[in-house]
């Protein structure tokens, strides 16, 4: 009963943590919706609308995560156990975590001959950029500006996710906007308020969350969505371009092709002419083997 006690204060802790972290992506949410609407220049909204994208995932992603530990909750009341995200009885396993880590990501495009070699047509240009999720663990890639110009999309970054247990999803986002030439947006309809944010109340949190699960949601239950939705606006829209999910069974030490689930279709504005996977490195470092490292040398 002690034990029980003690298991329930800490999960209700965590619940509070989690709640917070979801205000505060709330908040940055609000915060970067008004800083669009005040860009004047293209590469300030590009980046803003990246970071409303981003926003979106992380609050869906802290939602799913609260509405695991709420389960698990019940469960644990109920004298069932809890569950890890792995699917195993906490009380029959110890899960060994660790750190997973991608790098070296490619992303091959597939030009026509006439555009490619001929230089022929009418030049399409798109804004791009990778986010990765693994968990509430949310991670994006640079932004990339995109023409026939190049054969391949190239990220020298590693991106490592921490405490990450064996039965981990990483899933990987392809996103894009059609941009023009270089330079102002036009005039911008909307103005940067000054009025302090201030404390959120119960309605106006669910509000803004049901705001991001509409806008970032598919039919499969994954972010996807165009963070802005109206047509007549002005500012860029990211639209998702692509996707692949990763499992511990595609871990491997060397360079290693995944093929993609393509999205969009050449009559959208945002497409780019995919070849149809990726190329990375993904790597993974559990826990247990390193703290066995470690005290080997000690004893050595």
């Amino acid at each position: 009963e002690e034990d029980r006690r003690v298991i329930c204060v800490f999960v209700f802790c965590k619940d509070e943590k989690v709640l917070e972290q979801i205000e505060m992506e709330v908040r940055m949410k609000d915060g970067a919706s008004r800083l669009l609407a005040a860009c004047s220049q293209r590469d300030q909204a590009l980046e803003v609308s990246k970071n409303l994208v981003s926003c979106n995932s992380r609050i869906l992603a802290l939602l799913s995560q609260l509405q695991r530990m709420r389960r698990a909750q019940v469960l644990q009341r109920v004298g069932h156990g809890t569950r890890s995200e792995q699917g195993h009885l906490s009380d029959d396993l110890v899960t060994c975590f660790g750190k997973l880590s991608l790098s070296d990501l490619r992303i091959p495009l597939m030009w026509k001959d006439s555009e490619y070699f001929k230089n022929k047509g009418e030049l399409h240009r798109c804004a791009f950029f990778c986010l990765l999720q693994c968990g509430s663990q949310i991670l994006t890639t640079d932004l990339q500006i995109v023409d026939r110009t190049l054969t391949d999309i190239c990220f020298e970054d590693t991106f490592i996710f921490d405490e990450v247990g064996p039965g981990f999803v990483l899933r990987l986002e392809l996103y894009s906007s059609c941009v023009g030439e270089e330079g102002s947006l036009g005039t911008r309809r909307g103005s940067l308020g000054v009025t302090a944010m201030g404390n959120f109340s119960g309605k106006k949190l669910r509000a803004a969350l049901e705001s991001a699960a509409v806008c970032g949601s598919s039919p499969n239950g994954k972010a996807s969505a165009p963070v802005i939705s109206d047509p007549s606006t002005l500012e860029p829209k990211f639209n998702l371009l692509a996707h692949v999910t990763l499992k511990l069974k595609h871990v491997h030490g060397g360079f290693k092709t995944h093929d993609l689930s393509l999205v969009a279709t050449e009559e959208s504005s945002f497409w780019l002419p995919l070849y149809g996977n990726i190329c990375c490195r993904l790597v993974a470092q559990p826990q247990c083997i390193k703290t066995f490292n470690l005290q080997c040398k000690i004893k050595a």
